[in-house]
């Protein structure tokens, strides 16, 4: 331990520039998934510009509760059924999951395929459900 204390006293630059070079890789590679709203940002995004809740859960979490209005789409099928998106391309598209961990991989996924308003909700249903916003069966 002393001689790792050791090299980062005496290269204190390195390691400064190996700390900025991550911290710029984690963000680059945020915001290519689309930036992060809270729910009460996505509800008002939604009805302000008529975009649409996407689920990216699977059909037993859906079916217990879901955003109401909200096209379920799961994740693992997403490739396929983008078709279904098309007519919100020029709309925002809020995807929603169960702790917002698999929202940033579709957002990646349909930002590729030319959506250019795509956001994900941070917190996914869990946040939503803490906040005691209302859920359809």
């Amino acid at each position: 331990m002393a001689l790792f204390l050791e090299f980062l006293a005496q290269q204190w630059i390195l390691v400064a520039a190996l700390l900025a070079a991550v911290g710029m890789l984690i963000f680059h590679e945020s915001r290519k998934a689309g930036p992060s709203l809270s729910p009460q940002q996505a509800i008002n995004l939604v009805n302000q510009e008529g975009g649409v809740f996407v689920d990216l859960r699977d059909g037993a979490d859906y079916k217990q509760g879901h955003i109401t209005g909200a096209l379920h789409i799961p994740s693992a099928k997403l490739d396929d059924r983008k078709g279904e998106l098309e007519k919100y391309r020029a709309a925002p598209i809020v995807l929603v999951c169960k702790m917002g961990q698999q929202a940033g991989a579709a957002g990646k996924k349909l930002k590729a395929s030319g959506f250019d308003k795509v956001y994900k909700m941070t917190g996914g249903m869990m946040e939503w459900g803490n906040l005691q916003l209302p859920t359809t069966k």
